[in-house]
């Protein structure tokens, strides 16, 4: 299979995203059950405070930076940048109407900031840099963005077989169809999983490592038809391949993945276990 080039990543990306962002906004209620302590987490490891000026880099329907702007109070400013203008428009609406009008939304390819030097206290992001073509490119450019003393503080996945979360669906749908895995330099959901990955890539954008640690937590359903029902409306990277299977496939691999879902419900749950790896970096004074 022929490599993308940086430019159709990109675009691709775009397209992907844009096509699901009804499905983040119906299902928004359900992520931020799952992902408001590492909301939280990347605001708190970043150590923002009111009156700080703040860069959330793929931002999507809204968090962290909505956390953010609540942090930072009316005197400080967050700026929010995705590839996707549909995912933004929802994150517009859901700030505005939490009465948040520090917060402005770009589309942007957060690869090429357009914010001029030091110009940020603090930059975070979550579930964004794995996807990024160049890693390498991005890190240097929020070295340059931050301000002297300034931190960064981000989230991406940890390794598949910590992420039944993510590898469930995966592991069925292989049983199916042969999905080769990514060169080690293409963009992907576990591109960044090891530990200093990221955090060597920072280090030699000229940022000084704090923290570099895989956090545990759950994900929770109420039943394997929401987590099903969930996994295609929002998984934009997997659409595509569930769109390979025939009506008989496609139906024994919800069965499956339903099946291997509830092995982990807790009483009336499902809790589904998630590693996440934290990175918290500074840029020297």
């Amino acid at each position: 299979m022929a490599q993308l080039n940086p430019e159709e990543i990109i675009n691709q990306q775009r397209q992907d995203w844009s096509r699901v962002a009804p499905a983040w906004e119906k299902w928004d209620a359900l992520l931020h059950q799952n992902m408001s302590f590492l909301n939280y987490r990347l605001v708190g490891d970043a150590r923002i405070r009111p009156g700080q000026r703040v860069l959330d880099l793929g931002s999507g329907t809204g968090y962290p930076a909505i956390v953010a702007a609540d942090a930072v109070g009316n005197q400080g400013e967050v700026i929010g940048l995705d590839l996707s203008e549909e995912m933004l428009d929802r994150a517009k609406r859901k700030a505005y109407g939490l009465g948040l009008f520090n917060l402005d939304f770009r589309v942007a390819d957060v690869s090429r900031l357009s914010e001029g030097d030091e110009s940020f206290d603090a930059v975070i992001s979550r579930f964004c840099l794995m996807f990024l073509p160049d890693v390498s490119t991005a890190l240097s450019e929020i070295a340059r963005v931050l301000k002297p003393e300034g931190y960064f503080a981000a989230a991406v996945w940890s390794g598949p077989d910590r992420n039944p979360f993510i590898r469930i669906p995966m592991d069925v749908l292989r049983r199916f169809i042969e999905i080769p895995p990514p060169p080690p330099d293409q963009p992907g959901i576990f591109r960044l999983a090891k530990p200093g990955d990221l955090s060597g890539i920072a280090v030699r954008a000229g940022l000084h490592k704090l923290a570099d640690e895989e956090l545990l937590a759950d994900s929770f359903y109420d039943s394997a038809e929401t987590y099903w029902t969930n996994l295609l409306d929002m998984a934009a990277p997997l659409q595509p391949l569930f769109a390979k299977l025939s009506t008989k496939d496609r139906a024994e691999a919800e069965r499956q993945i339903k099946e291997a879902v509830e092995q982990y419900r807790k009483g009336e749950e499902i809790a589904l276990p998630m590693a996440i790896r934290i990175v918290v970096a500074r840029k020297p004074f």
